[in-house]
């Protein structure tokens, strides 16, 4: 499996049930290095260098966060802003990033049902994962199909552990 940079953004971790499971499960992996973002950075401030530096380290870069408001949580889109800088992710000098795969691990806590034209939110996961996938396009990644699990609040220990290791099988995959 390629080396795997898993940033994972949940404001409250030690709440959660099925992001909490993901990270513990993904921690076991030797080719995975799992990185939290609110634990690493509570007051919010992110030191742009050590972020490009692990960037850089890896081959597969994976974005793993609950859906909020249909994005994700604030400090992610924040890592974003700092993290993927002009001259450094994009623009003409900006290539570091070229050749490298990304791909999504979201979790919802609404069901499959919710998110697709007709549903209660009326949109499709991949239409809200769009400006990720724009993200991947400018920054010259390529993007990887997302890992999306639905219906987090109803789905039993059980379900959660088996979504853990779907998600490690999913990211082991060679697309």
């Amino acid at each position: 499996m390629k080396k795997t940079l898993v940033i994972v953004a949940h404001p409250n971790l030690t709440t959660s049930t099925i992001n909490k499971t993901w990270k513990d499960r993904l921690s076991q992996e030797s080719d995975i290095t799992v990185h939290d973002l609110y634990a690493t950075y509570p007051n919010g401030t992110i030191d742009a260098a050590y972020e490009q530096q692990l960037l850089l380290e890896h081959e597969r870069i994976v974005f793993q966060f609950p859906l909020y408001w249909y994005s994700s949580p604030s400090l992610l889109k924040e890592w974003q802003d700092v993290v993927l800088s002009y001259g450094w992710a994009y623009g003409s000098e900006g290539t570091k990033l070229h050749g490298k795969e990304f791909m999504l691990a979201i979790s919802t806590g609404g069901p499959e049902a919710a998110y697709q034209a007709g549903g209660s939110n009326l949109f499709s996961m991949s239409e809200l994962t769009k400006p990720f996938q724009a993200t991947a396009n400018l920054t010259g990644m390529r993007f990887l199909p997302s890992f999306i699990k639905q219906g987090a609040r109803i789905l039993t220990n059980e379900q959660v552990h088996e979504s853990a290791e779907e998600l490690v099988s999913h990211l082991k995959l060679t697309f």
